[in-house]
């Protein structure tokens, strides 16, 4: 099991949604940095549980940060987050344990670990990891604010109903990531979040659920970070947010939509504006996967809740058996508004590793120019 990611900056991540604590290490952090511990708290309010519309497991989700931080910054050395598990309810799944629920990881886990996972509410496999995904997401984030880059994410579809779009205009585009960046359940149209709120409460009366689709963006990101072909931005954050549990898509700028566009309509012009910019942004800001200084726009689709109640069809794994299934336990009928502080952090991580890599290869290039044009001399 391959648990950790990263070039210059590395995070790793470990255990498991009914164990007794899980946790995440980053590794590479610059040293001296001081983090806003109250910021990393408003972070994780984001994804906690609340309210009839998300589970009723309810954890505290505090941070304990037991290594790389001292006197309120960051040492340089590997820096650990851990956050205990509280509040398990291990019994509502020793019922289900050989029974494979659809939509989960079950199957596949019995395949590859056979039988040694920890099947307790998924896990390993479960959303619980992301809670330290965010807490480390948030010191990723503080670190790029001080380079004034700024990400944001807005639930533009939930299930059959779609939020107002990101503005074209950059200045405008900063005021709403900011104005969503404090709001718990995030949409630009204050209407669409109540019909959205009220839409998963009709699924959870249904005992079933619905998912959706976010909107992110990052603005101030300089042209020229990236690279092409295997580490291009476009590979590096889509093999994170595919990391994040119920991810099933993943597109940049326009995306599929480029598939009924003409060149002539998905070529964004150059045009002069005191800098180099693109007249329109289809690409998403990023050609040959770096960056070319518009706002990096992604769509990440989040499936809807695999843990329903309606009666389901399955087998049990150890007898081979052909059952029904009827899960029990504390699940949310949605968590896409909950997902949109875990994708910001994970697209977080990924941009301050590609600015680290950027960094030291700008370092070494200008050392090399440097003793080459000496060498001439």
């Amino acid at each position: 099991m391959k648990n950790n990611f990263g070039t210059n900056i590395s995070m790793t991540i470990f255990g498991e949604s009914h164990g007794p604590c899980i946790g995440i290490t980053l590794d590479g952090l610059p040293a001296g940095f001081k983090i806003n511990l109250e910021r990393i708290k408003e972070d994780m309010e984001k994804r906690k549980a609340k309210g009839s519309i998300s589970t009723q497991r309810h954890e505290d989700d505090e941070v304990e940060i037991v290594s790389g931080f001292f006197n309120g910054y960051t040492t340089g050395t590997a820096l650990t987050i851990l956050i205990q598990n509280k509040n398990t309810q291990s019994k509502d799944y020793s019922d289900i344990q050989y029974r494979l629920r659809p939509g989960h990881a079950d199957f596949s886990a019995y395949e590859k670990y056979h039988g040694f996972q920890d099947y307790r509410g998924g896990g390993h496999f479960s959303g619980r990891l992301t809670a330290p995904i965010v807490a480390a997401g948030s010191i990723c984030r503080q670190i790029l604010e001080t380079k004034n880059i700024l990400i944001g994410s807005h639930i533009e579809q939930l299930y059959a109903l779609h939020d107002a779009p990101f503005s074209n205009n950059i200045d405008e585009l900063k005021k709403q990531i900011q104005t969503l960046n404090k709001k718990e359940f995030a949409t630009l149209d204050e209407q669409v979040a109540q019909n959205m709120e009220q839409a998963i409460l009709e699924a959870k009366n249904e005992q079933d659920s619905i998912g959706g689709i976010l909107e992110s963006a990052i603005i101030n990101l300089p042209a020229g970070i990236g690279e092409p072909f295997f580490d291009s931005i476009e590979s590096i954050l889509a093999h994170l947010l595919f990391s994040i549990p119920a991810v099933k898509g993943v597109s940049f700028g326009a995306g599929f939509q480029m598939a009924s566009k003409k060149g002539s309509e998905a070529n964004d012009a150059f045009i002069m504006n005191d800098t180099i910019q693109t007249k329109t942004n289809n690409n998403g800001g990023i050609n040959g996967g770096i960056s070319n200084g518009m706002p990096i726009i992604i769509h990440t689709c989040i499936k809807p809740t695999p843990s329903i109640y309606k009666t389901q069809e399955t087998v049990d794994y150890k007898t081979k058996e052909s059952q029904t299934l009827n899960i029990k336990g504390r699940h949310d009928p949605c968590i896409l508004h909950r997902a949109r502080i875990v994708v910001d952090s994970m697209i977080a991580f990924g941009i301050l590793d590609l600015l680290m890599s950027s960094n030291a290869n700008n370092i070494l290039e200008k050392e090399i120019q440097h003793e080459s044009q000496d060498h001439t001399i």
